[in-house]
């Protein structure tokens, strides 16, 4: 059996590829995708091959495949498979963009609820990455907590930070357009980091103390520095975004050292892998967290998904993303459409 995929073939460039379909072995799901989300921020590295993405920076650009976070309908199981059966709907971890992907027994998760949308449930896993750097803030609802970079990472944290109970939630975005929907999400306040004041307004609205909690999620050095200007003495930061290229000096002494801040690495990996415990949840704990959170309403993904697209329109959405800073928050490829 054929399939399609999309694969990054060199920089600013993908292509749908033909493949062939593995048959499931022991322990593995053949999942018929209905949808993967695009994670804008991490395939645009890749694509324009930016540092820490597994590319090297010279010489030529080896093809990637990636859409980690998708949903489908089970086609075929392997021996031994207990959590799932042929026909159920599953939400999946580490897949990629393809028609079918087959993953580990772990890599899937049933949706019990029929009356979730397969759309939404694709972003399902990549709202376990704010989940595990909020968890790891020990965030304490009535807390104040500020998100920096509203893109499909921050828009699930304002609304994460805010079920954690905490208040007020502060979203900084270049964009007027991500910030609305920073408020339109449950954000109390929205502030643009390159105005002037942008770091008094931040203090007026956190009683002159500065954010408890802040999930750093653009990756850029120089947003880290304006978030060790806007955190409280004792406070945390959690780095969330993965940083490609540093370029603006922080100075430790004053910004972390001297008012005791906690900065915490937050990448994805960096999680137990068997079982979960408090603050420190497993990537199938979490998955598991998000789709409950969607099933109840508790995380509004109608305001989040900005564009469907066919598979076949693969090259002009990347074109798209690899000029445009400002790329559609929630972007997801219907596979149905094939």
């Amino acid at each position: 059996m054929n399939m399609k995929k999309i694969v990054f073939t060199e920089i600013g460039k993908a292509e749908l590829w033909d493949a062939d379909v593995s048959a499931p072995g022991a322990g593995e799901v053949l999942v018929e995708m209905a949808y993967t989300a695009i994670s804008a921020g991490t395939e645009r590295a890749c694509l324009m091959r930016l540092p820490n993405t597994g590319n090297p920076p010279n010489g030529p650009y080896k093809p990637m495949i990636l859409g980690y976070s998708g949903s489908g309908i089970v086609k075929a199981i392997g021996e031994g498979i207990t959590s799932v059966s042929v026909g159920d709907r599953v939400s999946t971890i580490w897949g990629i963009h393809a028609q079918y992907n087959t993953v580990p027994e772990r890599n899937v998760i049933r949706i019990k609820d029929d009356s979730l949308d397969l759309k939404h449930a694709s972003f399902a896993f990549i709202g376990t990455f704010p989940a595990a750097g909020i968890r790891k803030t020990r965030l304490e609802f009535g807390e104040s907590a500020m998100i920096f970079g509203i893109g499909i990472l921050g828009a699930f944290a304002v609304q994460l930070c805010r079920l954690a109970g905490a208040f007020p939630v502060i979203a900084a975005d270049l964009s007027a357009e991500r910030r609305k929907l920073a408020l339109d999400l449950g954000a109390d306040y929205a502030f643009d980091p390159a105005a002037d004041g942008f770091i008094d307004s931040v203090m007026e609205v956190t009683e002159g103390i500065g954010a408890r909690v802040i999930i750093e999620v653009t990756g850029q050095s120089a947003a880290l520095e304006q978030a060790l200007s806007c955190v409280a003495p004792l406070g945390r930061i959690s780095l969330l975004g993965c940083t490609r290229i540093s370029n603006t000096p922080i100075d430790f002494y004053q910004l972390v050292h001297r008012p005791g801040i906690t900065i915490i690495g937050a990448h994805t990996n960096a999680r137990p892998k068997l079982e979960s415990y408090p603050h420190y949840w497993t990537e199938r704990d979490d998955c598991i967290a998000i789709l409950n959170f969607m099933q109840h309403g508790r995380l509004d993904m109608y305001k989040l998904i900005s564009e469907v697209h066919s598979p076949e329109e693969a090259l002009e959405v990347y074109r798209r993303l690899a000029v445009n800073k400002d790329f559609p928050v929630g972007v997801v490829f219907d596979w149905k459409r094939l």
